[in-house]
């Protein structure tokens, strides 16, 4: 259970990160240049936690998928990205496979 919050605190590092890029006006704004490498990083430190007893296909499925989905939804929220339905559909269709993915997932790495 303790890998699974490392890999949560990963995603949403991650997440942090990512919504920082299009504000750091391609790394001439510091500020959110030196938040995005902090995001990273530590959702890359997180990262390495949530290995330690989760299987890697199992950890960047859901860091990655999940990771894309609250782009898209965040991305809508903030910056008013459009959304249409296929879209939704493929987004949808991501969380269903980090759900399938993680549900029929039984090999864990001892600690």
């Amino acid at each position: 259970m303790k890998s699974y919050i490392f890999l949560s605190l990963a995603i949403i590092f991650e997440v942090f990160g990512t919504l920082l890029l299009p504000i750091s006006q391609n790394f001439t704004k510091l500020l959110p240049t030196l938040g995005l490498i902090f995001g990273y990083v530590i959702s890359f430190y997180f990262l390495t936690f949530a290995l330690k007893t989760i299987p890697i296909a199992v950890v960047y499925a859901s860091w990655a998928g999940l990771g894309v989905f609250l782009i898209a939804v965040f991305g809508k929220l903030i910056f008013n990205e459009p959304l249409s339905w296929q879209i939704i559909l493929g987004l949808t269709l991501i969380v269903i496979g980090v759900v399938i993915v993680n549900s029929f997932s039984t090999s864990e790495i001892p600690d």
